[in-house]
């Protein structure tokens, strides 16, 4: 089945987001910024005591798999969208797969989304979903060396107030980003998590200032631990060594652990 949504590149939107970040905006939407758009304005009546939609939707829930997670995916850009455009979004579940992982039951739901304008094909997307018991144990952070020498460094520092606009500008109720004490004693966090999709958009926006501006044409990226608000999060950036327009990107917490990893090809002329 086929789920269709319109929206438009508002700049409002994007100027919110934008000082958020304390960024500057030019007249294109920046790489993955689509996800501001697109919104799923779901009822109160439909929501579950995580803040997740419980009922509707293009995905069917499992009580016994109500904890989820934007585990990662992959974006492929075929077209720069200036700001204003009009923009319709085709969705389909793609694939529904369990299997057992390190951290017990888990369903793997890959959603497949085109994004036109009029009948122009702008970007392909992959969104994977994970769902898992709610009280499951999670698997062990993922440790890496340190980026090697001469990559691109940055550190920020997401807090409170970050997590809690994204939320907003992204209408994600998921309470894990905001609310401390349902985090700490229903989910078993230490912290408010950072969201999968802001450490994304920050991973490329570094990118764009590591390449000077070149054009992001495919990237790739994965969640691999939780990042934390008011833990400094260090964004790392390096050109593979035999394809320069191919870069490794990854985000690390103070203990070394890797929050995310991607993989992005870029070009240094903008995509017309």
């Amino acid at each position: 089945m086929m789920f269709e949504q319109t929206d438009y590149a508002s700049a409002d939107v994007v100027a919110r987001l934008a000082a958020c970040l304390d960024m500057q905006v030019g007249e294109n939407l920046p790489p993955l910024w689509h996800w501001l758009l697109f919104l799923d304005p779901a009822p109160a009546s439909a929501l579950g005591p995580d803040g997740h939609r419980a009922s509707g939707g293009p995905i069917r829930p499992d009580p016994e798999l109500p904890a989820r997670m934007w585990a990662g995916g992959s974006v492929q850009f075929h077209k720069i969208i200036p700001i204003g455009t009009q923009l319709r979004r085709a969705t389909r579940v793609e694939s529904i797969t369990e299997r057992q992982g390190r951290s017990g039951k888990l369903r793997f739901v890959t959603l497949q989304h085109s994004i036109f304008a009029n009948t122009e094909l702008l970007i392909e997307e992959h969104q994977n979903l994970v769902y898992r018991a709610a009280t499951a144990p999670r698997a062990p952070a993922l440790q890496a060396p340190a980026a090697p020498s001469g990559a691109f460094l940055h550190t920020i520092t997401p807090d409170e107030i970050l997590l809690f606009r994204f939320s907003a500008l992204t209408y994600n109720a998921h309470r894990i980003h905001y609310d401390l004490p349902y985090t700490t004693t229903v989910e078993h966090y230490p912290g408010l998590v950072v969201h999968g999709p802001l450490q994304a958009i920050l991973l490329a926006s570094h990118l764009n200032t590591a390449t000077q501006g070149a054009t992001i044409r495919h990237f790739d990226y994965r969640g691999q631990s939780p990042a934390f608000a008011g833990r400094p999060l260090q964004l790392e950036a390096w050109p593979n060594a035999e394809n320069p327009a191919t870069w490794h990107l990854q985000t690390r917490d103070p203990s070394g652990a890797i929050c995310m990893t991607a993989e992005a090809t870029t070009e240094a002329e903008p995509a017309k």
